[in-house]
């Protein structure tokens, strides 16, 4: 009989550099290969499972859910949608959301609110987005000139045109950048998660804000792995203090379920109108119903947690040897090894500890509400791996 593994190798296409495991059972942060093996998992399906795998409370929700209305078209009405919408505009200061099916979707949306708003207040030609080198935005061919890593251009020329790149916390060739082409808009991550997990500065971030709003230029800010509670705050752009125009999420957002949103300020909330956008899965029931179980759990008492769960892991891994350096922002977490990252990853897997690579780093994201002693265990198998 076939294994699984040679299933998958004849019949799935072969964009991923998989791990020699099937994994087939967890419940929390703890998950399960074909021959019962326990691992512990800091990767969290790359930021996506908030609250762990079997999460009893999204269960409920999405079992509740498919039991109503699995889909229904957007030309109607559904609960979920309307619930999820209001939910995170008021734990954003957002005004309107546009929901799609992913992270390149969400940032796509964003794109298009981007060139409407500045086509319709400036003029077409205002079409350029500036983004950051190292950036990562998606792999759909816009997003992928959003990108400012040209490993991922090579393959896939010609990309869309109209995006430049700019390097992080250079704030005076940033503007430069800006005032060289006619912008729409300047996109970023607040943290540089596919870039090497790298957060940029406070001063810079502050200097982006201030220049789009003195110029009436759209401030983009990409929290598709960044959001939802990651960073220790909501979103992201609440540690800086500042306030986008347009926000993309993804990710962490339903659990586990395929969802994007597309969050619109003040400025932009009427950009798009009847006919501008549309998905025809965007708003799914079962997945807004997954958002709400998610985003509703998302308080100050759980946010504290994530922060000091953070303060925790920032703290011990800067002590291992062979750790040369840690960063990132809340359980979104960066480390710059003196062994090649995948040797230590390959060395935790072994070890029973899920972990990723980033831009040649070990990364990690783990639940929101890992326990700590299942961080204490792992930090424990890291520091062995890096010895």
């Amino acid at each position: 009989m076939s294994t699984i593994y040679e299933i998958d190798n004849t019949y799935v296409a072969s964009t991923y550099k998989r791990f020699p495991v099937c994994i087939v059972s967890g419940k929390g942060s703890e998950v399960f290969d074909e021959n019962g093996k326990r691992y512990i998992d800091l990767g969290s399906g790359i930021a996506v499972t908030s609250f762990g795998i079997a999460d009893e409370a999204w269960q409920q929700a999405v079992i509740e859910q498919i039991g109503k209305v699995q889909h229904t078209s957007n030309l109607y009405y559904t609960e979920p949608c309307a619930k999820l919408a209001k939910l995170l505009c008021e734990k954003s200061g957002m005004k309107k959301v546009f929901f799609g099916n992913s992270g390149a979707e969400a940032n796509e949306g964003a794109i298009k609110a981007a060139r409407k708003y500045a086509a319709e207040k400036k003029g077409p030609e205002y079409s350029t987005i500036v983004t950051l080198e190292n950036s990562f935005h998606g792999r759909t061919l816009t997003t992928l000139a959003a990108t400012g890593q040209d490993a991922f251009h090579k393959l896939f020329q010609p990309l869309t045109p109209g995006f430049v790149h700019t390097p992080a916390n250079d704030l005076p060739k940033l503007i430069e950048t800006v005032h060289a082409h006619k912008t729409a808009a300047v996109m970023v991550e607040l943290v540089q998660g596919e870039g090497g997990v790298r957060a940029l500065d406070q001063d810079f971030v502050d200097g982006i804000a201030k220049l789009c709003a003195d110029e009436d230029i759209v401030f983009v800010v990409d929290e598709v792995q960044t959001g939802n509670g990651r960073s220790g705050q909501m979103y992201a752009y609440m540690n800086y203090g500042v306030m986008p125009d347009v926000v993309s999420t993804a990710k962490g957002l339903a659990g586990g379920l395929p969802i994007g949103a597309v969050l619109l300020g003040e400025k932009t909330k009427d950009v798009f109108s009847y006919g501008d956008h549309g998905s025809t899965f965007g708003g799914n029931p079962v997945s807004c119903a997954a958002a709400i179980s998610v985003v509703s759990r998302i308080d100050e008492k759980l946010l504290g947690e994530v922060r000091e769960k953070s303060a925790y892991l920032f703290e011990e891994l800067a002590k291992i040897e062979g750790v040369k350096s840690v960063s990132g922002l809340g359980l979104m977490i960066g480390l710059d090894t003196e062994k090649p990252a995948g040797d230590v990853v390959g060395k935790c897997l072994e070890n029973g500890v899920l972990c990723l690579t980033a831009h040649g780093k070990v990364r990690l994201l783990p639940a929101l509400n890992i326990p700590m002693e299942l961080l204490k265990e792992a930090v424990a198998v890291i520091k062995e791996a890096c010895k």
